[in-house]
């Protein structure tokens, strides 16, 4: 691409955007419209912080603590002051500056914006609603084309989707998996064997919620019908974000309650903290570092049941929330997310395979989806989740990231797309087919939900069990479950899920990318990992 840059400027690499599908401009932004944008640094030139993981994952080493980490991960003062003189040059004002996440937000008028950035904001109409948006590049001064990594919220269309999907039966129509089923958490717990001696205290699992909202009459109602106190439950604002329920269940709230009722019934001595911002790619990563870094909750675990197809993501987007992922698991933060629910295509329409992030990020543990029968409170039969194209788990091969040198033994198949062999997706799975879906309460209704949503706070709640009888966070999962897979597997504490497929790919013995690893065993994988 030939670089258009004004004098004096470079092109920020990976920030290209191109108009949402269907949406066309109506006109310029108001000039004098008020916006904050996130301008995220660089990492330390020394210290690099994947050498400290995978040294942490090869030597069994502890995480970084805070201090730790601060000292030798924060942004170096004299780039702050580089960016302070940007801002100051084009009448911008700091609105703050955080070291620990690389982080300083700027605000200023739209035309001040546009012109620090060298690009042309506009108003976007698409089938969905209206955003402020931009085609092309962002620009950036050439003294700081080494230092920023990242530029977000000039552009504010809608980034992710919740990964959910309710049970309706349909009147006079019968699927060819008829027969339904529904479970409450509790019951999953005990299909898949979860400890029972422990109740997640001492832990906090960070939920990430990008709209709706919760009202705590329902949970009330919902952790009373299961017998069990309800648990501490933080709502935590993000740029603006705040925990506002729409008032059906059809909506984002079916998501944030499904998150909040699994994981608190799980694992209900633990700290939930839901973290609500507004659904950019702005706010999803501002959410992630800020979770990841507040020393208020101090999460263990971050569920993630929000994505989109990598082709939806800037690379600048993806690249700053897969380090954002990478200072979680060196904190020891475990980072599960939902793989996706329209199968191996995860919604596009080109024809091809996709993959969902932020699940195909290397350092978050993404999480698939299977159709679960039970009789005799024993799991009778276990097969990956596929009712249709538009109702399957999502898995497949990263366009984006590499093979993981945790994958390099688990047969990772090639790209159905280009043949390239690239990061597996998923890692794990558990139930999600919406027909033997979860029982919750949302908005005053109790209602059935499936989805890979489902299954990342099923196994946050899982891990923070362990992390409680263990004394220690799980952090980094991946490269666990897969150098000791044999050994899992021989402990009977993964259940490898062989039939079935999400289109472009079956499952089979061993990985596969529907259900990766397979499903928990909850007790023998924490017996199994204490023996590690």
């Amino acid at each position: 691409m030939t670089d258009t840059s004004p004098k004096g400027y470079k092109q920020l690499a990976g920030s290209e955007r191109e108009p949402l599908p269907g949406a066309r401009p109506v006109g310029p932004v108001d000039p004098n419209e008020r916006i904050e944008v996130t301008v995220y640094l660089r990492p330390p030139v020394t210290g690099n912080l994947a050498d400290t993981i995978n040294e942490q994952a090869e030597k069994k080493r502890s995480p970084l603590s805070r201090e730790e980490y601060n000292a030798t991960q924060s942004a170096a003062p004299e780039d702050v002051a580089k960016v302070e003189q940007f801002a100051t040059a084009h009448n911008l004002t700091v609105v703050s500056t955080d070291r620990v996440r690389r982080r300083m937000a700027l605000s200023g008028s739209a035309a001040a914006l546009s012109a620090a950035f060298a690009t042309e904001l506009q108003t976007y109409e698409h089938p969905g609603g209206s955003y402020r948006g931009r085609t092309g590049p962002l620009h950036i001064p050439e003294e700081l084309a080494s230092i920023v990594v990242g530029v977000f919220g000039l552009d504010n269309r809608p980034q992710a989707r919740p990964h959910l999907q309710r049970y309706e039966r349909t009147p006079g129509t019968m699927h060819a998996n008829a027969a339904t089923t529904s479970y409450t958490p509790l019951q999953l717990a005990t299909l898949y064997d979860f400890p029972t001696s422990n109740n997640g205290s001492g832990q906090c699992i960070a939920l990430i919620e990008l709209g709706g909202g919760y009202v705590t009459s329902d949970l009330q109602a919902y952790f009373q019908k299961l017998g069990i106190a309800l648990p501490v439950v933080t709502s935590v604002s993000v740029d603006g974000g705040q925990n506002t329920p729409v008032g059906t269940p059809n909506s984002a709230d079916g998501e944030v309650d499904l998150d909040i009722e699994i994981a608190g019934a799980i694992a209900p001595g633990a700290k939930i903290a839901v973290y609500f911002a507004p659904n950019t790619d702005q706010g999803f990563l501002d959410a992630i570092t800020q979770a990841t870094h507040e020393t208020t909750n101090n999460p263990t675990v971050i569920s993630i049941s929000w994505g989109g197809p990598e082709s939806s993501w800037t690379a600048q987007a993806m690249q700053a929330m897969d380090q954002a992922f990478q200072a979680a698991v060196a904190l020891g933060i475990t980072v599960c997310c939902a793989s996706g629910d329209n199968g191996s295509s995860d919604g596009v329409t080109d024809g091809k395979a996709h993959v969902d992030f932020p699940a195909s990020s290397t350092y978050a543990l993404a999480c698939g989806g299977t159709r679960l029968e039970a009789a005799n409170n024993t799991v009778s039969s276990e097969v990956v989740w596929n009712e249709s194209t538009s109702s399957a788990t999502g898995g497949g091969i990263s366009d984006v990231f590499g093979l993981p040198t945790w994958q390099a033994n688990a047969n990772i198949p090639p790209s159905i797309n280009d043949k390239r062999v690239g990061r597996g997706v998923p890692d794990v799975a558990g139930d999600a087919d919406p027909q033997t879906g979860y029982q919750i309460r949302v908005d005053g209704q109790d209602v059935v939900f499936g989805g890979t949503s489902a299954v990342a706070p099923l196994w946050a709640g899982l891990i923070a069990l362990i992390n409680q009888q263990r004394g220690k966070p799980a952090g980094y999962l991946n490269p666990v479950l897969y150098q000791n897979y044999a050994k899992l597997m021989q402990a009977n504490a993964l259940r490898d899920v062989t039939s079935g497929n999400n289109g472009g790919y079956a499952a089979g013995p061993g990985w596969d990318a529907c259900t990766g690893l397979g499903t928990p065993d909850g007790a023998k994988l924490l017996s199994a990992f204490s023996a590690l």
